[in-house]
């Protein structure tokens, strides 16, 4: 019955869990790590995700189609660097007329102010050359700003996350075009509930999960924002986070907020084999035999760790590869 059991690995498992099964292995060293109490971080989790501390998204000012495009996402740009070009033919002719006008209040108000010295005129018509030609003249200076417009410029040195319109595309005043965001300045914002915030108000170190790096960083800062959402009922975690060059905005994070430190029995979390709500590890035994370990575990603290409630003592040998365990528990089976 064991042979047959043994030829499905799913089978092998459930079998070695619940009726204790030991088999020698002879095969190549397998990763091991000895357990025992050490001092570890006691921490919360909560999810987030990064964000630039500096960030701009340029928005068109001026009305046109999208001529020339010379900068993509992804791409690193620097301060003043042009970044599209508008169809400005609609603004030049209106800085045209506003020059028009300028010049023909210019001269109107030169030509008031010579006749009222001579006494021909009153001062009252000075006054209102004079406001027609300052209205003019901030007119002009509104019309050429506003044919600048039309070459997009970057606002800070970055890297352009996104890029909103194309080429030929109808740019609208206040319509997106480009974001920009600073890498060496990144954050992480985790929702926190309120029945954490007393403890949280207490928080002064987090390390950050990057799940899809495979890896951990020290936060530079932790914040808690003072205010809650209404309707969530939750507060805002600012966590900013070292230089990693490998995170970008919108990337998910996860926050370990550390409360305190105490002695616990941890395992690796990569070591442990989960089947629906039963955990368990393989263990090497001091005959070099394998065998497979039911626990009850509690939480996940430390870098990387899960807390033993039960199952293991201190001096245990954990092999922290369960998929390489696994084969070598079955191999014996297949030599029968």
């Amino acid at each position: 019955m064991l042979i047959y059991m043994s030829a499905n690995i799913l089978r092998f498992f459930v079998f070695g869990l619940f009726f204790g099964l030991t088999v020698a292995f002879a095969g190549e060293p397998l990763p091991v790590v000895t357990v025992k109490p050490h001092a570890v971080d006691l921490a919360f989790p909560a999810e987030s995700l990064v964000e630039a501390v500096q960030q701009a998204t340029v928005g068109a000012q001026v009305a046109g189609r999208v001529l020339e495009v010379k900068a993509d996402a992804g791409q690193s740009v620097k301060k003043g660097e042009l970044l599209m070009r508008i169809d400005d033919r609609e603004a030049a002719e209106a800085a045209r007329a506003a020059e028009a006008q300028y010049a023909n209040a210019k001269v109107s108000y030169e030509r008031t102010r010579s006749l009222v010295g001579q006494k021909f005129m009153s001062a009252a018509a000075l006054d209102k050359a004079k406001a027609d030609f300052d209205a003019a003249a901030a007119n002009r200076s509104a019309a050429g700003a506003s044919q600048s417009h039309a070459s997009i410029v970057a606002p800070m040195t970055g890297i352009v996350a996104r890029r909103h319109a194309e080429l030929g595309d109808m740019a609208m005043p206040g319509t997106p075009l480009f974001t920009i965001y600073q890498p060496g300045s990144l954050r992480v914002t985790a929702s926190i509930p309120q029945y954490r915030l007393k403890e949280m108000r207490a928080v002064t170190t987090a390390r950050v999960e990057f799940p899809e790096l495979g890896k951990w960083v020290d936060a530079v800062k932790v914040q808690l924002l003072p205010t809650a959402d209404a309707a969530t009922h939750v507060s805002q975690v600012r966590v900013t986070l070292p230089d990693v060059p490998e995170a970008t905005p919108g990337m998910f994070a996860r926050v370990h907020f550390v409360t305190g430190r105490a002695e616990k029995l941890t395992v690796p979390a990569a070591a442990v084999v989960r089947r629906g709500e039963v955990a368990a590890v393989y263990l090497q035994l001091p005959d070099n035999r394998l065998s497979l370990r039911q626990l009850r575990l509690g939480d996940a603290v430390g870098q990387g760790e899960i807390e033993v409630l039960a199952g293991l003592a201190a001096g245990d040998r954990v092999v922290t590869d369960p998929v390489k365990a696994a084969i070598a528990l079955k191999a014996p089976a297949d030599r029968k």
